[in-house]
């Protein structure tokens, strides 16, 4: 509605032209559309960049929203599904369109992450972890944390702008990866405890907008204002160790 051009990266064709279809009804802006992208597929993720850095002269604002939940299975690449798609996805995604990012500068980074972050550490011996759906899920999110605190400080005085953010429990579509049983419990909860989407999506677009939050880069947020993170997720140390495994992991030099 305020008139951007939006691209939607997008793994179901059929899906993202529904929601293109939608947006473009709801907001009057004919500007949007979507491009094939499949995070759990490091090759996928190189072929939208590529395409992308062709096509767009511009990247202002990149929204790593992609997130896989609580589940046990592999990428194509042979990563954990949680660690691979919900960090190595979006690192690589990243990490392939800085350049634009610097040059289209000032420009922002919003990660979503999630507050269970907090129920895990990561394991440098086995990042690759993938034996309870829960734990994996919180070591991702942790993940994001310490990628969006690494970027912030790579890119400090350059342009770039990079924030994680705990959008609130929203309702939404992610428990079509469980049985029907479960989504049907699932259902019941997220109408009783979860926010609707509009409400899950206003601090993400706070980061990508206010004007407030310019100096607060590699912050975390929440309900559209700064959140206190445990002392163990801003560590620095360990975000600059995961930054380079992941770079080894995703072959990015």
């Amino acid at each position: 509605m305020r008139g951007a051009r939006v691209i939607i990266g997008c793994r179901d064709v059929d899906k993202a032209r529904k929601a293109v279809k939608d947006i473009k009804a709801r907001s009057h802006n004919v500007n949007v559309l979507y491009m094939e992208l499949d995070l759990a597929n490091m090759r996928s993720i190189r072929e939208f960049c590529t395409s992308f850095l062709q096509k767009e002269k511009r990247l202002d604002i990149l929204i790593n929203n992609a997130g896989m939940p609580s589940v046990l299975d592999w990428t194509d690449d042979n990563f954990s599904m949680c660690f691979g798609v919900n960090h190595l996805g979006h690192f690589l995604l990243t990490n392939l369109l800085l350049g634009r990012l610097k040059e289209t500068a000032p420009s922002r980074v919003i990660t979503l992450t999630c507050e269970n972050y907090k129920y895990q550490k990561l394991d440098f011996q086995d990042l690759n972890y993938n034996l309870l759906p829960f734990f994996t899920y919180c070591r991702s999110k942790l993940a994001n944390v310490y990628f969006t605190q690494e970027l912030a400080r790579m890119t400090e005085g350059k342009g770039v702008s990079a924030y994680a953010v705990h959008p609130g429990y929203v309702q939404s579509g992610w428990t079509c990866h469980y049985s029907i049983l479960f989504r049907i419990l699932m259902k019941v909860i997220m109408f009783m405890f979860f926010i609707p989407c509009e409400m899950g999506a206003q601090t993400v677009i706070y980061c990508a907008v206010s004007d407030t939050v310019a100096g607060s880069s590699g912050g975390y947020f929440t309900d559209c204002r700064p959140a206190r993170l445990r002392p163990f997720a801003k560590d620095s140390g360990v975000a600059k160790k995961l930054w380079e495994a992941s770079e080894r992991l995703v072959k990015l030099a």
